[in-house]
């Protein structure tokens, strides 16, 4: 009697145990999830954050990993303050690259967004307040970054980059996402 008193206690223990750990990763993954969109939120709400910055992160438990390029110092110290706020982060890697200041690199910051946003068939992407295309110019070379609805927009976009003069290299990293 007192043997089969222990087996079903041992057993309920052990679905017990089973099913607390269950519960432990389920809510690890929803605590990953809500890190997640906080994130992206806290990123986008940043004042200073314009098309010619490119911001990217990566949620690994409870450890973000911020990583692009900004044009001004103060805006890869600006998103590593915002993303140590949020509940839940306990370590933040800031990896991003902020880019030399370069009066030939403003200059070609201004003609590229005018080539780009500027294209009738592009000129949707220029009506929301976060530009989808960003436009990121190191000493002479252009990455294209961002998302757009199609191929054509795709290639149309590095096209134009192509385009402007006193450019060094275009790499389009333009995902294509269909609109909604």
């Amino acid at each position: 009697m007192k043997r089969k008193l222990l087996v079903i206690a041992i057993t309920l223990f052990t679905f017990a145990t089973l099913g607390t750990a269950q519960d432990r990763d389920q809510a690890s993954a929803k605590a990953q999830e809500r890190i997640v969109r906080e994130v992206r939120h806290e990123l986008l709400m940043l004042p200073y954050l314009d098309v010619f910055d490119y911001i990217a992160y990566k949620v690994d438990g409870f450890t973000v990993t911020l990583l692009g390029q900004v044009t001004r110092p103060t805006l890869k110290s600006d998103c590593e303050n915002v993303v140590k706020r949020i509940e839940g982060v306990e370590k933040v890697d800031n990896q991003i690259e902020v880019l030399p200041p370069s009066p030939m690199d403003d200059r070609l910051r201004t003609r590229l967004y005018r080539a780009i946003y500027g294209y009738p068939s592009l000129e949707k992407y220029a009506l929301g307040v976060q530009k989808p295309i960003r436009i990121l110019v190191k000493n002479g070379n252009v990455t294209l970054e961002g998302v757009v609805d199609n191929d054509a927009d795709k290639n149309v976009a590095g096209i134009r980059a192509n385009g402007v003069s006193g450019i060094f290299s275009v790499t389009n990293n333009l995902q294509v996402v269909p609109s909604k």
